[in-house]
């Protein structure tokens, strides 16, 4: 799930602080008119999304200098058109910067479920571009319930930031397996946010989940004038994709699905198998600290199993003595407890992206151990009083809270949506906690390292109230009109290399491409081999080889070395150059994947 604070956030922080990326306004160009209409009205380039007026055809406003921004009206109920209802789908396109062989457009949808694709794309649509090929359009959307598609969830029904959300946020119950008792509270928590967000929402709740979503991509598809989707999902969005397959497998082009969901599982509510590969990930960090040395990890020790040692001590003190952080002038004005429920939570959040925050973390434990609580509070609550990006909230004095200028970030995805769409999705949790509690029991079983912190990503369904219009729940098949790529990770923390394989015997000729790394989605370590699989799959729609298996760039704990632009290069070393740089800027962005607090 979507964190409101701060630790979910650790890879966003390290990305937003990077400027790696050289400057391309050299070889940008824009193409106007590539599906759609271009508004011609008197007013071009839209300096809001309030601007933008809705239509039934797909107008295109230039935006945000080098973008084009459209709002597409579709019905509001697929299953009864007649009803005169209209959803409102916020459109995003990064134009092809190379017209000598144009494929179309490529949809991107970066997860959650809740996450916004206007905000990916319009902050990496040219790193996604450097994978898929420059003559691929980059397109995204918010889905149903998201920024600033219409119907919007907001569970405390406010346009403006909500000062109860966030005092609600702050009494976030511990980890269920702090205390005793700590499942009962949880459970209290999360089905008192159920009442509260289902009395809130109303009708909008039962017209958000993945099959109108489905429809409305269907509908985005036919209105750019092209016959078949092309399609990069990831995390929930192969859940999307796969239901998109299903409903409508004569109009899948291209499809890559990347870090899968298991789609009968996740339709199915409180899933337990995306754990199984998830103690191969902390296994990981105490195997690659070792081999990395003292130098490199801050937590070494003399080997793997005196690092899980020493980390297993480290947790139980802080269990009966949390570390205080006193107030700071220059940094915190109050003082910081750091609780064995945030570090276990941050544990868990590093393995989303460990080649990145597994070196951090390691210097996080270290000062730990020390008593030195510092560390810790700069990793996971950067920027003092500043909310984090995905967090705050519009202010009065900004302007109309519903039409952001293209110059203020709009949110990278909403907590809230997550949960509507989500627990429509998936059949209704019964059994009230007693049953809970067993749920967490299956799954610490099945995960020493995350199965109690995980338990919250099916909790926050508890007691949901509001059943979708449009219910879908398999089976997931279909011959579609082109093969499926599905990647997959040796050891993905929530969407393992079971799942893909599951996904795959629905659809036949799909192949299932493995990236022998840690983490969620081919993103959480660079890896050109399985760039460039995609890229030629996208450009000539032929598949790896099946049992194809690519490795990283990098090993966990090891010094990223990128090389820097050099205009003397030779044009096929500036091209590897990009793409190296591109998988980089890819790996930072911010997570919405399953699970994510």
């Amino acid at each position: 799930m979507l964190a409101r604070v701060g630790l979910a956030l650790v890879v966003f922080i390290l990305w937003s602080c990077s400027s790696m990326w050289p400057n391309t306004s050299s070889w940008k160009m824009r193409w106007n008119g590539c599906g759609g209409v271009i508004h011609s009205g008197k007013e071009l380039n839209a300096k809001s999304w309030n601007e933008i007026k809705p239509s039934s055809d797909l107008l295109w406003y230039p935006c945000y200098d080098e973008y084009d921004c459209a709002k597409l009206e579709v019905p509001l109920d697929w299953l009864d058109e007649s009803d005169p209802r209209r959803a409102t789908i916020a459109i995003i396109r990064y134009n092809a910067t190379d017209r000598s062989d144009y494929k179309g457009p490529v949809f991107i949808n970066p997860g959650g479920p809740g996450g916004s694709g206007i905000w990916f794309v319009k902050h990496l649509a040219p790193y996604y571009q450097s994978v898929v090929g420059r003559n691929h359009d980059i397109i995204s959307f918010d889905p149903r319930g998201i920024g600033i598609t219409t119907p919007t969830i907001d569970c405390w029904n406010s346009t403006l930031g909500s000062t109860s959300a966030l005092l609600w946020d702050m009494q976030d119950p511990p980890n269920v397996d702090a205390h005793p008792g700590s499942v009962y509270d949880a459970y209290a928590h999360a089905a008192a946010f159920s009442h509260q967000c289902a009395a809130n929402i109303g009708e909008a709740g039962k017209f958000v989940s993945t099959p109108s979503v489905a429809r409305d991509m269907l509908a985005m598809v036919e209105k750019l004038g092209e016959d078949k989707l092309q399609y990069w999902g990831f995390s929930y969005g192969t859940f999307l994709g796969t239901t998109f397959a299903t409903l409508f497998p004569d109009k899948v082009g291209r499809m890559v699905l990347d870090g899968n969901v298991d789609a009968i599982e996740f339709s199915a509510g409180a899933g337990t198998h995306f754990l199984v590969d998830t103690d191969a990930v902390m296994d990981a960090f105490y195997t690659y600290c070792h081999k990395a040395g003292p130098l490199l990890c801050a937590f070494y020790s003399e080997s793997p199993q005196t690092i899980e040692t020493r980390l297993d001590n480290l947790l139980a003190d802080i269990k009966v003595h949390p570390v205080i952080v006193p107030a700071s002038p220059s940094s915190n004005p109050r003082p910081e407890i750091i609780s064995y429920s945030k570090v276990r939570r941050t544990i868990v959040s590093s393995f989303y992206r460990p080649f990145v925050v597994f070196p951090s973390l390691a210097e996080v434990l270290a000062a730990l151990e020390k008593g030195d609580g510092r560390p810790f509070v700069d990793l996971t609550s950067p920027g003092g009083e500043e909310f984090p990006l995905c967090q705050k909230q519009y202010d009065p004095k900004d302007g109309d809270p519903e039409g952001p200028t293209p110059e203020r970030p709009e949110a990278e995805g909403n907590s809230e949506a997550t949960r509507a769409i989500m627990c429509t999705d998936a059949r209704p949790a019964e059994g009230g906690v007693e049953e809970f509690s067993r749920y967490v029991d299956t799954l610490v079983r099945l995960s020493k390292s995350a199965g109690a912190s995980m338990s919250s990503m099916w909790m926050v369904c508890a007691e949901w109230g509001i059943k979708a219009k449009w219910e879908f729940r398999g089976p997931y098949e279909g011959n579609t009109s082109h093969p499926i790529l599905l990647v997959a990770n040796t050891a993905d923390n929530v969407t393992p290399y079971r799942s893909a394989a599951r996904n795959s015997k629905g659809f036949p000729g799909s192949v299932v491409m493995v990236q022998d790394s840690y983490g969620h989605t081919s993103l959480a370590m660079p890896s050109k081999c399985t760039a460039l699989n995609i890229r030629k799959y996208f450009q000539t729609g032929e598949l790896p080889e099946p049992g194809t298996v690519c490795q990283p760039d990098y090993l966990l704990f090891e010094r990223w070395n990128v090389t820097s632009w050099d205009d003397a290069k030779a044009e096929e070393e500036l091209e590897n150059i990009i793409l190296d740089e591109a998988l980089w800027k890819l790996m930072k962005a911010p997570i919405v994947g399953i699970g994510q607090r």
